[in-house]
């Protein structure tokens, strides 16, 4: 058999500027089960790429554990797609977050990302909720008391009324993510309090983003949901401002709505 004669070609072909035109780097908890389906499901398309890397985090979820992170932030957004830029980072882990603090996690992904917009859940959520016009709020958490007492005090020094709290007394992110949708919607009917504006459900794992529409169908009234918000204020800032209320009705509103 003769040998295999290999051609180069002596020019290179045209090249696009991206692979996609936008890019959302995503930082997640090693334990995470939930944020990269949903973020395929509601994030990436033939438009906007989704990158990920994980962090190292051990159960239990209260505050120390959370707060241990905060060390390797830097250093996890460096490894998504090195020196290329990213247009948004996303830290998920609404918890974490809080007990960080949304500037220590913008400064820590903004020294290997320069000036990147930074999203967290919290403050999508506090956008989302600024868009919905809701003030008034019912919470639901599946944390231990010790770790939800933080994100309560978060909402009520960004200005809203905290008319009722419930959280699950849960410490293992892997079991919230065994939570089904359905069981979300049962559990959103008993901490949703008449009197508030809306409910938010707060936590990165849980499947509630699945569940969001079929919650506003029991409630009557808006949900916003940790990953929901990521997601609408990740494509807003990526400037997709597609109307889809099949995910909630803050994905029929602008991120400036307010």
């Amino acid at each position: 058999m003769a040998a295999l004669k290999i051609r180069q070609r002596s020019t290179r072909p045209p090249l696009d500027a991206r692979p996609r035109d936008s890019r959302v780097g995503l930082v997640i908890l090693a334990t995470d089960h939930t944020t990269e389906p949903d973020y395929a499901r509601m994030v990436a398309s033939d438009h906007i790429g989704v990158y990920v890397t994980r962090v190292a985090y051990a159960n239990p979820t209260t505050p120390e554990n959370l707060r241990a992170m905060q060390p390797a932030l830097s250093a996890a957004a460096a490894l998504i797609l090195p020196d290329e830029p990213l247009d948004v980072v996303c830290y998920s882990c609404n918890s974490a977050s809080v007990v960080i603090g949304d500037d220590a996690v913008e400064r820590a992904f903004q020294a290997s990302k320069p000036e990147v917009a930074v999203v967290t859940p919290p403050l999508a959520t506090v956008r989302a909720l600024q868009s919905l016009s809701a003030r008034r709020i019912s919470i639901l958490t599946p944390y231990l008391a010790e770790t939800s007492a933080p994100v309560a005090d978060y909402f009520v020094a960004k200005g809203f009324d905290v008319v009722s709290f419930t959280c699950l007394g849960m410490d293992d992110d892997r079991e919230m993510a065994r939570i089904a949708p359905a069981t979300l919607v049962d559990l959103a009917r008993e901490a949703m309090d008449p009197q508030a504006d809306a409910l938010i459900i707060l936590c990165t794992a849980l499947r509630a983003a699945e569940a969001a529409a079929s919650i506003e169908a029991a409630l009557g009234k808006p949900v916003v949901t940790s990953n929901q918000a990521t997601a609408w204020m990740c494509l807003r800032l990526c400037g997709d401002e597609r109307a889809m209320p099949e995910r909630g009705r803050v994905f029929s509103l602008p991120l400036d709505a307010a």
